[in-house]
């Protein structure tokens, strides 16, 4: 073997090196630092609890209402599409009706101190709230609440608005209700089917049945929760179509948009439900004729004229009542 004269020639490369006499660079760019991995942050309920929070004290009432929806406290059913309540096949069938939406409508009886007064009340959360009518329930020293199945509660009054004639109670060590799904008041038509279910006279769970008569009918209540209290069976006072029935509103009134129905109502209904075919709670029954005052027998019970706060009312009014708001 000879010795070399030298170093061979390479071929030209355009990686190869301008300089050989220089160490080749190494083959890759050596990581001088670590990277801190960190973990992926993700918005867990308290998060966005607070996120909802901020914008509930922002924007008011009725984002507050959807925190208390959202956190799951008190939570209110508001029947949807897919909500429900009776079966399909039975939909419109007064007895399926009654027997899914009995459970959720109670009896009250409030202590007053020229009487008392007697009403229903819609269950809204298994914890024990209860919608009822203001004229009901206001200036109460006691309430006493009766469901279904007999059991005996008292409650406490939480919030009232007396220019809906809405109140909001809550019954003392309750739980596992069974509460009434709330439906969409916008979407009632004349002529559609209805369910009325309230304690008149004081006979708790009284079904009753019979359609829409009229929407939007402007009936006129008194905001005295004096005014008419006392009188047997809680029926009111109420202004309708330039008539005074049940006797005096006073002069200090208040009028709000009705749903009409014919669907016999009575003293006692006031608070109670008005449902759909569906099962769903449309309006809560506030005033109707008294046929007890009438003059002649001929004249007496149920006319077919009675009004219900739309259920959408009482939505949007919630917050309101929940915060212990007293007008």
């Amino acid at each position: 073997m000879t010795e070399s004269q030298g170093t061979p020639e390479q071929p030209y490369s355009p990686s190869a090196p301008l300089h050989p006499e220089w160490p080749p660079p190494p083959p890759y760019r050596p990581v001088t630092e670590t990277v801190p991995q960190h973990r992926k942050r993700t918005r867990g309920p308290v998060g966005l609890l607070a996120a909802v929070a901020i914008v509930a004290a922002a924007v008011g009432g009725g984002t507050a209402y959807a925190f208390q929806e959202l956190t799951g406290k008190d939570t209110v059913t508001t029947a949807g599409s897919t909500t429900t309540v009776v079966p399909t096949g039975k939909r419109g069938d007064v007895a399926a009706i009654a027997a899914a939406v009995s459970p959720s409508v109670v009896e009250i009886n409030a202590d007053l101190a020229g009487g008392s007064s007697t009403g229903s009340g819609v269950i809204i959360t298994s914890g024990g709230e209860i919608v009822t009518n203001n004229h009901v329930v206001s200036g109460a020293d006691s309430i006493k609440v009766r469901t279904s199945d007999g059991k005996s509660y008292t409650a406490d009054l939480v919030g009232t608005d007396s220019s809906k004639d809405l109140a909001l109670i809550k019954l003392r060590g309750a739980s596992g209700l069974k509460p009434a799904a709330l439906g969409d008041s916008s979407g009632v038509q004349v002529g559609d089917t209805v369910v009325a279910i309230g304690s008149p006279e004081g006979l708790t769970g009284t079904v009753t049945s019979g359609i829409v008569s009229a929407l939007d009918r402007d009936v006129t209540v008194s905001t005295d929760e004096n005014q008419g209290q006392n009188q047997g069976g809680g029926q009111w006072p109420f202004q309708f179509g330039g008539r005074e029935f049940n006797g005096d509103t006073g002069s200090s009134t208040t009028t709000y948009k009705a749903i009409q129905t014919d669907a016999s109502l009575n003293p006692g209904n006031s608070g109670g439900a008005l449902i759909d075919a569906s099962g769903h709670v449309i309006g809560i029954n506030s005033a109707m004729y008294a046929g007890s005052q009438a003059s002649s027998s001929s004249d007496a019970g149920s006319v077919g004229l009675g009004f219900a706060i739309p259920v959408d009312t009482v939505k949007s009014d919630l917050a309101k009542l929940r915060a212990g708001s007293g007008s």
